[in-house]
């Protein structure tokens, strides 16, 4: 019974997507901007006004990245053809100056017929078109953050009321929202600082559509690993195209110090434990929720599976769940809490026995 329910809420979910990914974006975005405005509250700012004034403001953006993009989108689609055919022609050059001169085997040759180096730029191109379409249902996004905004003033008043005003019934949910509330805004810092890093670096090297390279690396950053070679890969190879191998291999080797600086050791040092998502759990969720919700889906995976975890992760009889799809360092961290708990519940039975 329990199988057929989940299937039957996939198969929902799947069927209702057009409505549930906007929605889902709407979420997203009150949870970054909910603490902005609960400070603008403490300021005596009216919640209707607050929460007005930090959606005027995420609509300025959205508008103001809207209409720079969408140009930038449209035409590298249209120059995505020329692009792939010249890419085609190098690989396939590559491939026979192989073939003929270093390994003598004409057999390597058929290795080109299996590869397909502008699937990268294609994908791309998908991603950015299919989140371009879901940002046209502007309105719906924004009716619904404002209304989220606006119920989190009073979101633990109705909590107090449905589960009782004990502090202890209140800490599930308050450490829920407050980890994946923090999640996400770390994550949209170091998102914003990769993407404008990844548009410096291109846009130095000379390579086309620098814009769209910092949104994809904006975007991406939000799936840990996977996420920067995918978005690494398709400004390389335009690069190749473009401009040639040196300043191709010069902006891969720019994108992997992005990677390692923010990725490696910014990030890390902001999340501290608890938030990280084992690498096969990733790719899993990418996968699953690519195909579930599309290309955006793809987008979304990380932070709807980082949802999961926090809220398995806030009850006990979950939380093992939660270690096991998070990362190693996780687990470590988990076995130390265990440990000094069981110290402390030793010294405490020595001292009640003496």
């Amino acid at each position: 019974m329990v199988s057929a329910a989940i299937v039957v809420v996939i198969y929902g979910m799947q069927m209702a997507k057009v409505i549930l990914v906007p929605f889902l974006i709407a979420v997203f975005l009150a949870l970054i901007t909910v603490r902005p405005m609960l400070w603008l509250q403490e300021k005596r700012v009216p919640a209707i006004l607050a929460a007005l004034v930090i959606v005027s403001v995420i609509m300025l953006i959205l508008g103001m990245v809207g209409t720079i993009l969408g140009t930038s989108i449209a035409e590298f689609t249209a120059a995505l053809p020329a692009y792939q055919a010249r890419l085609d022609t190098i690989v396939d050059g590559a491939v026979k100056f192989i073939a003929e001169n270093v390994r003598g085997d004409e057999s390597i040759e058929s290795l080109g017929d299996m590869i397909d180096p502008g699937w990268a730029m294609g994908l791309a191109a998908t991603l950015l078109n299919s989140l371009k379409d879901v940002l046209t249902n502007t309105f719906l996004i924004v009716f619904t953050m404002i209304f989220i905004l606006l119920e989190a003033s009073s979101g633990q008043t109705k909590f107090e009321a449905a589960f009782g005003r004990s502090e202890r019934s209140m800490d599930g949910p308050r450490v829920f929202l407050q980890n994946l509330g923090r999640y996400l805004g770390i994550k949209t810092v170091v998102s914003i600082a990769t993407g404008l890093c990844a548009g410096v670096l291109t846009w130095s090297f000379g390579v086309d559509f620098p814009l769209l390279w910092a949104m994809l690396a904006f975007l991406l950053n939000y799936v840990p690993t996977i996420g920067s070679i995918i978005a690494a890969v398709p400004a390389v190879l335009l690069a190749l195209v473009q401009l040639g191998p040196g300043e191709a291999g010069a902006t891969a080797i720019g994108f992997v110090g992005i990677n390692i600086i923010f990725g490696n050791f910014l990030e890390p040092r902001l999340m501290g434990y608890g938030v990280g998502i084992s690498p096969l759990i990733v790719f899993v969720g990418l996968v699953f929720w690519g195909w579930v919700f599309g290309p955006v889906g793809m987008l979304l995976s990380v932070p709807l599976t980082m949802t999961l975890k926090l809220a398995l992760e806030s009850d006990e009889r979950t939380r093992w769940v939660a270690v096991l799809l998070g990362s190693e360092r996780d687990a470590v961290h988990e076995l130390e809490r265990m440990a000094s708990e069981d110290a402390a519940e030793a010294d405490q039975a020595t001292s009640s026995s003496s």
